[in-house]
Order: C-alpha cells, then structure tokens, then sequence
C-alpha cells in the first residue's frame, strides 16, 4: 500500500517479472539466500518497506538491462550512487535515464566536490558492494539525496545490497525509507 495513497496499490501488488526470482529464503536454484540480502530484507523490514525483493539473472548488470529484465522502462531504475565528499560519504538515488551532475549537486546542497567512491570507501560505509548499494541497511547512516525525476514512476527498483538483487517501492515510500532530501540531478 502506497502510505501516501491508501487507495491505491502499493509496490508489492504486482508480479514477479519473467526471468527473475522473488527471493526469500533460498534464491532460485535452491541455495541459501546470500547474507547481503538477509541483512537488506530485515533492515526493509524493520523500516517499515513494503516492497518485494527479486533475484535478477547475474547477466543483468546496468540499469538498462535490469529495466528490460523487470519490465520497467529505465527511468524507473533507482540507482543508488555513493560519492566521496572529502571523506565523508554522500548517497545520491537517481533515476536510471539520468547522470548526477556532481558539480551542481555538490554547489547546490553546499557539499565539498564529490568525487567517485573506491570500492573500499564504498564496502567501508555501505557494507556493500558497487552494484549492490542499496537506499538503506548501512553501518551507519548517510546522508542521502533523492532524485525528484524518479517521482514520475508509479513503482521503482532499487538495489537490495547485493548486485543481483534489487526490491520494488515507490518514491514516497524510498522518501520515507531514506529520509533524502529531494534535488534535481541535472
């Protein structure tokens, strides 16, 4: 249920998309569920998240081909971004159909230049892996950005801590979920 909406459905009405496992438990071929998606599952959970978690095939690994393995166009594709800010690190949620003018974002929100995370300051601030950030289920918080484009979708996806997987919300919800603030990307 949309929290904003009550009448109108919320993400986890619609179906598994073709090609793709709803994960609980055990992932498709039976094997446990890796611990990067447990972890996400239950942080989901205890924020109150609706949405489901899916197992996308280990070939989907942009956010065009994880819309055409979803069904979804790619705008609606919440990429979750981590920058380095002099240190610090800056999360930026963005639609699928844009790039983050790091620039702007950092002039705009009155940030240090935002530089591209290594994979280390990634794993050391997330917990997670570059591909499989997701919005929420980090060490300790971050501050997050939201993109205002990706209101434009109905349902979104948005990674599950691990690069296969990812789960469906809706903006208001990643919103609520993430405490961001909402900007504009470009």
């Amino acid at each position: 249920m949309n929290p904003s909406n009550p009448s109108s459905p919320g993400p986890s009405t619609s179906p598994t998309p073709p090609g793709t496992t709803d994960s609980s438990a055990e992932d498709g071929a039976g094997a446990r569920e890796h611990a990067s998606i447990t972890a996400f599952r239950a942080a989901l959970a205890e924020a109150g998240g609706t949405g489901r978690v899916v197992v996308l095939p280990s070939s989907v690994h942009t956010a065009a081909l994880a819309a055409e393995a979803l069904g979804c166009e790619v705008g609606a594709i919440a990429n979750s971004l981590l920058f380095d800010a002099a240190g610090s690190p800056v999360l930026v949620l963005t639609s699928g159909r844009h790039r983050v003018d790091t620039a702007k974002v950092a002039a705009e929100q009155g940030l240090p230049p935002l530089k591209r995370a290594t994979p280390e300051f990634v794993r050391e601030h997330t917990g997670q892996v570059i591909g499989g950030v997701s919005p929420l289920a980090h060490p300790s918080p971050v501050p997050t950005y939201l993109d205002r484009a990706l209101r434009d979708y109905p349902e979104l996806w948005a990674a599950a801590g691990h690069p296969a997987a990812v789960f469906s919300t809706t903006y208001d919800e990643l919103l609520a979920l993430t405490g961001a603030r909402e900007i504009e990307v470009g």
